[in-house]
């Protein structure tokens, strides 16, 4: 059934703005999507990949609202039916996949941090995700870690030293959750899942995300010149946003 206000669409970050950073959304605020999905047209735009997006926001999520964009839209649903998938390593080419991950390897292994896990580096078929203490860590190093990564710098000394040795490769990078950030060809951000969404199909399109500042990687779709972006706090900001702006 389609929405009271079809041309309206809001499109959603997934971490910090549906669920707490990689947790499950709650039965109450998926609840309140579909109320959402009722008034306005409704799309979901996470880095992650789909089986990770599955596990946060539940399995059959491509269905659940018209639009679906894993890996900032490389894997890109409508309406449950794929659009398109587009790889990393069909872009690069084999020779440059292993020149960054050689030299990520031996960049972390010189990296001094009180706790060290495993997967450091996660290919994904729209990027690398490169975690510092890796991926494997528990809540709570992970909450450790976010601390003294905003102390010490860490990620950002990363990237900027990415930026220096990858300078031929055209590469952007973006600083997201908790313990990591992506890697990916410039324009892959989260303003590639637009090349979806038409313009004359809609005449607004909003974004709310978490990580919006310059860096972060919700900035690039959230300041775009088509989007009308919103910061978000958490979830129940998300929430109490949305409702002030569409369903009051």
């Amino acid at each position: 059934m389609a929405p009271e206000n079809p041309r309206i669409i809001a499109l959603f970050d997934v971490d910090g703005t549906l669920t707490i950073p990689r947790g499950e959304i709650t039965p109450s605020m998926m609840d309140f999507m579909k109320e959402l999905s009722k008034k306005i047209t409704v799309g979901i735009v996470g880095g992650s990949d789909l089986p990770k997006q599955e596990e946060q926001l539940g399995e059959g999520i491509v269905n659940t609202f018209p639009y679906n964009f894993s890996q900032n839209g490389l894997v890109a649903y409508k309406d449950g039916a794929l659009l398109e998938i587009q790889t990393i390593s069909k872009y690069l080419g084999e020779e440059n996949i292993k020149k960054i991950v050689n030299w990520v390897m031996k960049y972390l292994s010189d990296v001094d941090i009180p706790v060290k896990r495993g997967t450091f580096i996660e290919f994904r078929s729209g990027m690398f995700n490169i975690s510092p203490i890796g991926r494997n860590c528990s809540r709570e190093e992970r909450n450790d870690y976010e601390k003294f990564d905003l102390e010490h710098n860490i990620r950002k000394n990363m990237v900027a030293a990415m930026q220096k040795e990858f300078a031929d490769l055209k590469l952007t990078y973006s600083i997201g959750g908790q313990i990591s950030f992506d890697c990916f060809p410039t324009g892959w951000d989260k303003t590639y899942c637009l090349n979806f969404i038409k313009a004359e199909d809609f005449d607004e399109i909003h974004f709310f995300g978490d990580k919006t500042f310059e860096g972060g990687n919700d900035y690039e779709i959230f300041s775009h010149d088509r989007t009308k972006g919103h910061t978000v706090t958490s979830p129940d900001d998300t929430k109490k946003q949305c409702t002030e702006l569409f369903m009051s």
